[in-house]
């Protein structure tokens, strides 16, 4: 069990922070601040919420990683049709899921393993098939623990989503949206300023890239959105004060699929060697 006198001694005094810092690269940063991790879960959830299980997410898929690579691309135009619920738990636990059941490690890197970022979702009105019917549409927040999405307010704001993000058509076209914001303090009361201008944007970037993989290996499409009116976004999803939207990634079956060959990697780099 670690001490909290440790915990203080690594968050508050100059040495202490040194260490964080070099810890913060990978070596037992997991281990280090698990109790900051447990003690910091918001409280979400009541008796009167509603809840939907998402299907356990698969740890074998049919697309490696380096075909995901290749054929990654910023998708922006989106055929009519749903995603499944599967399609959506998966892509879930793929940004921010659990990647270690000790200690609750993500599938996304954290400095620290502060974890600062929340993933929510903006459903359309049949936009996540669920075996006969389909989800409800609403904005719903994410849980990676129990691998469940907690709806919190129903209604399609996929249009007032759009009008926000600058009317880019691609917003309101998608079936689903996943927006991801940062809770700062989390990884600023450890680091400092350098949390929030380094460390949250690391961690934004690596959540972000594990979307555009998974939706790739589903053949499925996404693209990164950062222009949108900060406070237009945290009225649509209900922030808290002290939670920052900072990406928008509409999700859809893609209507052009790109696809890279093995043949054509090696033209282009025989060519560029000339």
């Amino acid at each position: 069990m670690i001490r909290r006198g440790f915990l203080k001694f690594l968050f508050i005094t100059p040495l202490g922070r040194l260490i964080s810092g070099v810890l913060s690269a990978g070596i037992f940063s997991g281990v280090i601040f698990l109790d900051v991790i447990r003690t910091d879960v918001r409280k979400r959830t009541g008796a009167d919420v509603e809840k939907v299980l998402l299907p356990y997410p698969r740890l074998r898929g049919v697309v490696s990683v380096e075909e995901a690579l290749a054929n990654r691309r910023s998708v922006r135009e989106f055929r009519e049709e749903p995603l499944t619920l599967e399609e959506l738990g998966q892509i879930l636990w793929a940004a921010y899921g659990i990647s270690e059941t000790r200690y609750g490690l993500r599938t996304a890197p954290s400095a620290g393993a502060q974890y600062p970022l929340e993933v929510y979702v903006v459903v359309g009105e049949h936009g996540v098939k669920t075996g006969d019917g389909y989800l409800k549409p609403g904005v719903y927040h994410y849980d990676p623990h129990s691998h469940t999405l907690t709806l919190k307010k129903t209604g399609d704001f996929r249009e007032a989503l759009y009008q926000a993000a600058l009317e880019q058509i691609w917003v309101l076209k998608a079936p689903v949206s996943l927006i991801f914001t940062a809770v700062y303090s989390r990884t600023v009361r450890v680091y400092g300023e350098r949390g929030r201008v380094r460390y949250v944007p690391m961690d934004l970037g690596h959540a972000g890239q594990n979307v555009y993989l998974q939706a790739t290996a589903l053949g499925l499409g996404t693209v990164a959105v950062g222009a949108f009116y900060d406070d237009q976004v945290a009225e649509i999803l209900d922030l808290p004060d002290g939670e920052t939207p900072l990406y928008i990634m509409p999700i859809g079956r893609p209507i052009y699929q790109y696809r890279l060959t093995e043949a054509e990697l090696i033209r282009y780099i025989e060519k560029s060697r000339r």
